[in-house]
């Protein structure tokens, strides 16, 4: 089978094709056709040494994807050869297992049914953007932990960055669930991406009224803010946060420091939850895919230019370009077509 891999850390250059033996799925594991692999921050982070150098086995890059079930092993329930799923975290602590190869094996508690009528490239864009979301909606203190319709009826959620894959599958989600939603963008050309993805409400952040236009809308503050900026937007946050509401943050985009105001977050009673899906454990995530499914099913988590979510995609032998267009900041979904399935 045809696979991009990686033995050293570095620019996307590191990435080169091959041909590897296709792998056979031990006891609770699954083999996976790819049909389209997803690419995040995450994997090119891993692959450029971000998160740690050193020596490395045989890697295979991508954590995302979606295709057919092609095998399963001994003591698997629940999935079948033909099935079509997505799956995630598919090379966490398995290096060879990513998505940007024609076959890959992995643990089948990382494998999710796809819903009918949904395309391979919704699933493979589903994963750590749409799970990430889902983590960061359900963690406030006083909201529920689970998402439904219905379940955010009266809240109102500010998600920053609404132009990005999880800024977009968090407006999805919130609206779904019954939410007001506000945005912050940097622009027209943002705000167009977030209001076709359900936003009501879209603000510049970089406007000296930002705050003032947000209270306008929600002269409480907010239950809840989805952040991907959080040195950037903390004086913002905390001047449309409610009492008692919640900051969930899984990125720090712009590098900007973070620095807590004790006094003021002490006066709000604000929490704050830090959000990364390697840790956070599976029981959290499948409960996660579960809703997802339920609002995939539903119709509610569209891709695509219409949804406010381009997709930008990439043949198998242009990962390492597929990788150079995440990390430039690339707007949209970029994706890696594997096969024709």
């Amino acid at each position: 089978m045809k696979a991009v891999v990686h033995q050293e850390l570095g620019t996307a250059d590191v990435l080169s094709v091959t041909e590897l033996p296709v792998p056979e799925p031990a006891a609770g594991e699954v083999r996976i056709r790819i049909a389209v692999s997803g690419v995040n921050p995450t994997d090119w982070k891993s692959r450029s040494g971000a998160y740690g150098g050193g020596e490395i086995p045989l890697s295979v890059p991508n954590q995302d994807g979606a295709g057919v079930v092609d095998a399963i092993g001994p003591g698997v329930t629940g999935l079948a050869a033909g099935d079509r799923v997505w799956v995630t975290l598919a090379a966490y602590e398995r290096p060879a297992s990513g998505t940007a190869q024609e076959y890959t094996v992995v643990p089948a508690q990382r494998v999710f049914p796809l819903p009918a009528g949904a395309s391979f490239e919704l699933g493979a864009s589903t994963g750590i953007p749409a799970i990430t979301a889902h983590r960061a909606l359900t963690v406030g203190e006083d909201l529920p932990s689970r998402l439904a319709p219905g379940v955010f009826d009266g809240r109102t959620i500010l998600v920053a960055g609404g132009a990005g894959a999880v800024g977009h599958a968090a407006v999805q989600l919130a609206r779904w669930a019954g939410a007001t939603v506000i945005t912050t963008v940097s622009g027209e050309a943002k705000a167009s991406y977030a209001r076709a993805a359900g936003a009501q409400h879209v603000v510049n952040y970089r406007d000296e009224d930002a705050a003032e236009q947000i209270r306008a809308i929600a002269p409480d503050g907010v239950d809840l803010i989805v952040e991907v900026a959080a040195g950037r937007n903390s004086e913002l946050d905390l001047a449309v946060l409610k009492p008692r509401g919640t900051i969930a943050i899984y990125a720090n985009d712009g590098d900007t420091p973070f620095a807590v105001d004790v006094r003021q977050n002490m006066g709000l009673n604000a929490r704050y939850q830090f959000v990364l899906l390697y840790t956070v454990g599976w029981d959290k995530l499948t409960a996660a895919a579960e809703d997802i499914n339920a609002a995939i099913a539903a119709g509610a988590l569209p891709v695509g230019d219409a949804a406010g979510l381009p997709l930008v995609e990439f043949t198998l032998d242009q990962t390492d370009d597929a990788h150079r267009a995440v990390e430039s900041g690339a707007v949209g979904k970029v994706l890696v077509k594997v096969a024709d399935l």
